[in-house]
């Protein structure tokens, strides 16, 4: 209506003139009209997340205080219940939730073209400063001096993963329950039982724990063991194309990722380093410093990462992989937001995950301690 207003307050000059007669005119200037607002919003989500992009490090906390600050307080794209409706929602659903922040306020202030820009405009920098920093690793890697940097990098990784754990331990280990599930999840990992068995199946445990619908407690050893049969999608025999081994492996992660990026590095631990062999305990250290030093989501060390494993390619495909269910499930999660907040069953599951996220997350400290201390100089740092 506001459209139609100005229209008719301020007619064109052809109209005013009584010239330019014909509907396809009239047509062409309506369209011109309707577009130019909405691609100059468009613009605006991906010039901003394009600078949050660049300017955001210290994790999701950090990252989204920014997008808090940006959209809500300075330029009012949405208010304040809102942005907290947004925030719960990733919190109940896979993905980096910084990512998903960025794609959801896109989509409300640009519709579906600001949803695609705000994801992609806030993974670009970090993905190109990934993807400098494994062109470098690679090139000169080898020198003494990198190597040396990297020898003082490694305990300050570990402190880094030790101080997720903690941080996340003690907003989500609050009961016994949880406890016992962080406990029983940490058992697991350290058996060998496959990450997403691992989440998944805490999951369910968290229903059956916090949310027993009468229904559910008879099949919730049926449905704990069901997950099992998820990860044979990545054991398809697709021959040995590494490429797309290397795409399945993040499509999957990037689809299971729960609570932090740092469960990432609980995926690669076991597929690439154990299964695959296409990285060393030592440069999946060198990835996680890659992620901590770069820009963006913590989940740009995919870029690093691929690059190791198939150079650009890789880390084009890496990227994109572990990525693109964010998009997919900010898409389709979008209407059901206020239906997920007041959810006890959503709430009880993701409660059972977080646990079983510490755990990932000191499994993955555990494995990584004897390759990051290596002497009394690395302990003592």
């Amino acid at each position: 209506m506001a459209i139609l207003g100005e229209a008719a307050r301020n007619p064109s000059p052809s109209v005013a003139r009584g010239g330019g007669s014909g509907v396809g005119s009239e047509t062409r200037r309506w369209d011109s009209v309707q577009s130019d607002p909405q691609r100059h919003r468009v613009w605006e989500v991906a010039a901003l997340f394009l600078k949050l992009g660049a300017i955001s490090f210290g994790g999701p906390a950090a990252h989204i205080a920014l997008m808090e600050q940006e959209t809500v307080h300075k330029r009012r794209w949405l208010g304040r219940e809102h942005f907290l409706d947004l925030l719960a929602a990733t919190n109940l659903v896979p993905g980096p939730n910084a990512v998903e922040m960025a794609s959801h306020i896109g989509f409300v202030h640009a519709g579906w073209a600001g949803l695609v820009a705000g994801g992609a405009s806030f993974i670009l920098p970090g993905f190109l400063a990934s993807l400098a920093v494994a062109w470098s690793y690679v090139r000169f890697g080898g020198l003494p001096q990198v190597a040396a940097l990297f020898y003082g990098i490694y305990p300050a990784v570990m402190a880094i993963i030790l101080s997720a754990t903690y941080r996340l331990g003690r907003a989500a280990l609050r009961d016994w329950r949880a406890l016992a599930l962080a406990g029983l999840s940490l058992a697991a990992a350290l058996l060998d039982v496959h990450e997403v068995v691992v989440l998944l199946g805490a999951g369910v445990a968290g229903i059956l724990l916090y949310a027993p619908p009468s229904w559910l407690q008879f099949v919730g050893l049926a449905l704990v063991w069901s997950p099992s049969v998820l990860p044979l999608a990545s054991r398809l025999n697709l021959g040995d194309e590494r490429l797309v081994r290397l795409g399945l492996f993040f499509l999957k992660v990037g689809a299971l990722l729960f609570g932090s990026g740092m469960v990432l590095f609980a995926f690669i631990q076991r597929d690439v380093v154990s299964r695959y062999g296409w990285l060393t305990h030592q440069q999946l250290l060198d990835a996680i410093a890659a992620g901590q030093m770069t820009p963006g989501p913590v989940l740009s060390s995919a870029t690093f990462i691929g690059y190791l494993v198939a150079g650009w390619p890789g880390a084009v495909v890496s990227t994109c992989a572990v990525f693109l269910p964010s998009f997919c499930i900010v898409a389709l999660v979008g209407p059901w937001i206020p239906h997920l907040r007041r959810s006890p069953v959503a709430q009880a599951f993701l409660r059972g995950v977080n646990a079983a996220v510490v755990a990932l997350i000191l499994s993955v400290a555990l494995a990584l301690f004897r390759s990051a201390v290596v002497d009394l100089w690395t302990a003592l740092l």
